[in-house]
This record gives structure tokens, C-alpha cells and sequence, in this order.
């Protein structure tokens, strides 16, 4: 018999990698995207009124959740766990289906994680680990990393010395990850881990720091499935997969189960690939690269989408058929810049695209989602028509 699944999560975007029906229910804050998916499938979104939008662990809190959960006898899902999550569902006797929130900290953290890699460390840039009070002006550009970040707020670009010396004398004990700087593309992976099987979804290039869309040269802003096929060749493809498969069987090993994603880059001036970050958990891009492969599917290409995958894996079924392959789609999120500006996604709409927007103000959270089926970029940083198109209506 199945078990009834209930995803529980801040942003509906999330939980869309497959549509809710049958045994699979979402809750989620009452936004009018929300309101959008739940008019289409009304019998398994649930919606939940708050004068602010309520985290993962506070819908998990809350009096109605705690009641649909427990009517409809479900196993929990979330976008990624934390220690606080795993505490309220153990307290209250839930299955949560997400791996460990101990082993997802050891390895997203970016000191730990260097450990935790061993014989694989190797696979980063060259870099090594200090406080910040003991690190040397090599006078060489690099790349600071603290212990974490969200969308390249834990990443910095030190030009100088002067850069530096201001960082050492207000973050003297803390300590950070060294890297050298690399100049080249980025691109991600979505992985999914099983008893048996590392399964290896569809490399997307990784659009970053780029204006309009954001003002932080290190903030992801969104993938295109595409323009990797222009970008590398078939030896970088194939050394991608190779590392993909190096941490998914670590990870496999660590009795890790469902998906996680890879971030690498091309590193132009020594023709390498190097690994720069693992994202213990469903990767953002998860969504939309499984949107892409159902459109795929419509036309008789077998096999299942990543999120699909990532059900299956964390239930502990086996997964038979294929990850669905994908060469064109792309998404690019327009990000907060000026809180006093409001998003009008009229024209975008009226082009074809499709667009979630959300009622965010702080600097460099989300703003809007811009979904295409084509892809928008011609090549590294440079938009092709699609991507200037959405440019033109934007600006």
C-alpha cells in the first residue's frame, strides 16, 4: 500500500517536480502562485494564511499543518532539512523521507567539507584553510569562502591587500576556505543517489552575477540546458559526468539517498574541470529541468524526470527507467536590487514566458522566476535573442 507523501514547503516552486495528485500533497504559504496550483489541483495543495511567509520549520509548527499531516497519515518532504526540522518531526513522530541534516551540514560547509572530501579534495581548485587574521597577501587575485553562504553571499573576490586587511580585522577568528581564482563557465549537475545506482541528471551551464538580473557577481541567477552542448567539448563533458560520479558514490557510501547537485567550472587558461561546490540537498534547478523533461516525455522519450528519481530514491523503490535527457530550456531569476521597485511581468507573459514572482524586499532574494522551454544564452556571460528578449521586457 502507498504512503501518503506531503511535501511541506515556504516556496511552492519547490515541491512542483511532479504535479500533486494521488498520494502526493503539498503545503505551502498562501502566495498567488500557490493560489495558481492550487485552483488546478484542489484536493491535494494546501494553503496556510500568515500575515508573513512562514520557513519549512514554522509551517511545520503550525496548528493546521500539524492537522493535515496527521488525517492523512503522511511522510514528510522538504526542500532541505536542518537540524530544527528533524527535531519537530522526531518529537512528533513523523517519517521525514530527507537525508541526515548532520551529514547535509559536513558536507555543504566549506571548511568541513574539504575533510570530508579527503583523497577527493583534489578535485577543487587549488585552496587551503586559515582564520582570517593568518591569511598572506599572495599578490595574487582569489576567492574567500566562509563556512556558508546563500546565493554567493559567502563568496568573496579579494582584488588586494587593502581588501583583505579589512575582512582580517573584522572577521579575525573565523575561518575561511582559500581558492585561486578560476575564469571560466560554471555549470551544475543534479545527481540522485540510491542503494545501487548514481544516477546523473542533465548538465545545465549556471548563469551567475550578471545585471539586470542581479548586482552580486556570485549570485546564481538561473540555468540553461542548452548552451552547454556549445560551450564543452565531449572530453569536458565526459570529465563532468566522471566527478559527478566520484561524489555520488562518496555520498552513496555515506548512506546518502535522493538527490544532490554539483557546481564545477571550466577553468579556460589550464583546460580543467574543477569542483567549486555540493549542494547537500534538492537542488534549486530541480523544478524546472523536471518540467522540462515531462514536455520531453510527451513526445515518446522514455524514461523519468529527476525529481521522479529523487521520490523513488528516497522511498527506497527501484528506479528502472532513464533519466530523461534534456538539450534546450533555460530559467533566470530576476533578484531584489532596489526593494522600492515592483515586478511587472505583463510583457513577459504576453512573449510566451512563463513567470512566478514573489513578494520578496531584502536584497538579492528572489524576485522573479522567468521560465523559457528554449534556452537563453548564446554563450559564457552572452545572452542569444531569447535571453535579450527578456532583457528588452524587463528593463
Amino acid at each position: 500500500m502507498a504512503s501518503n507523501i506531503v511535501y511541506v514547503a515556504r516556496d511552492i516552486e519547490r515541491a512542483m517536480g511532479t504535479a500533486p495528485v494521488g498520494d502526493y500533497f503539498i503545503v505551502t504559504n498562501n502566495t498567488p502562485y500557490a493560489k495558481e496550483i492550487k485552483d488546478k489541483y484542489p484536493d491535494n495543495v494546501f494553503l496556510i494564511n500568515s500575515t508573513v511567509l512562514l520557513d519549512t520549520h514554522e509551517l511545520l509548527l503550525n496548528v493546521e499543518v500539524v492537522s493535515i499531516i496527521e488525517k492523512l497519515n503522511a511522510k514528510i518532504l522538504v526542500f532541505k532539512n536542518t537540524l530544527n526540522i528533524e527535531n519537530i518531526c522526531k518529537e512528533k513522530s513523523w517519517t521525514l523521507l530527507n537525508p541526515s541534516a548532520q551529514l547535509s551540514e559536513k558536507i555543504e560547509n566549506k571548511i568541513t567539507q574539504v575533510s570530508w572530501l579527503a583523497d577527493l579534495s583534489s578535485l577543487l581548485p587549488p585552496h587551503s584553510i586559515s582564520l582570517a587574521k593568518d591569511i598572506k597577501w599572495n599578490s595574487k587575485v582569489m576567492i574567500l569562502q566562509w563556512s556558508h553562504g546563500h546565493t554567493g553571499d559567502g563568496t568573496l573576490l579579494i582584488k588586494g591587500e587593502e581588501d583583505l586587511n579589512i575582512l582580517k580585522k573584522k572577521f579575525p577568528d573565523r575561518d575561511a576556505r582559500i581558492t585561486d581564482f578560476i575564469k571560466g563557465p560554471m555549470f551544475t549537475v543534479n545527481i540522485i543517489v540510491t542503494d545501487t545506482n548514481i544516477l546523473l541528471g542533465n548538465i545545465s551551464y549556471q548563469i551567475t552575477g550578471i545585471l539586470p538580473f542581479t548586482n552580486n557577481i556570485f549570485s546564481t541567477i538561473g540555468n540553461d540546458w542548452a548552451v552547454p552542448f556549445t560551450i564543452l567539448s565531449e572530453k569536458q563533458i565526459s570529465n563532468i559526468e566522471d566527478i559527478s560520479l566520484k561524489i555520488g558514490k562518496k555520498m552513496q557510501n555515506e548512506k546518502w539517498r535522493g538527490l544532490f547537485g554539483i557546481d564545477v567550472i571550466y577553468d579556460e587558461e589550464r583546460d580543467l574541470i574543477y569542483l567549486i561546490e555540493i549542494n547537500a540537498r534538492q537542488p534549486a534547478s530541480t523544478t524546472y529541468e523536471s518540467e522540462l523533461q515531462t514536455n520531453v516525455r510527451m513526445h515518446d522519450v522514455p524514461g523519468i524526470t529527476v525529481f521522479e528519481a529523487h521520490m523513488s530514491a528516497l522511498l527506497n523503490n527501484p528506479i528502472i527507467l532513464p533519466i530523461i535527457p534534456i538539450n534546450d530550456g533555460a530559467q533566470i531569476l530576476q533578484r531584489v536590487i532596489d526593494p522600492s521597485v515592483s515586478f511587472d511581468s505583463t510583457k513577459l507573459l504576453e512573449a510566451g514566458y512563463k513567470v512566478i514572482t514573489y513578494n520578496n524586499k531584502k536584497p538579492n532574494l528572489d524576485l522573479a522566476r522567468i521560465q523559457s522551454t528554449r534556452g537563453i544564452m548564446e554563450t559564457h556571460t552572452k545572452f542569444n535573442k531569447n535571453g535579450k528578449q527578456i532583457i528588452d521586457l524587463i528593463v
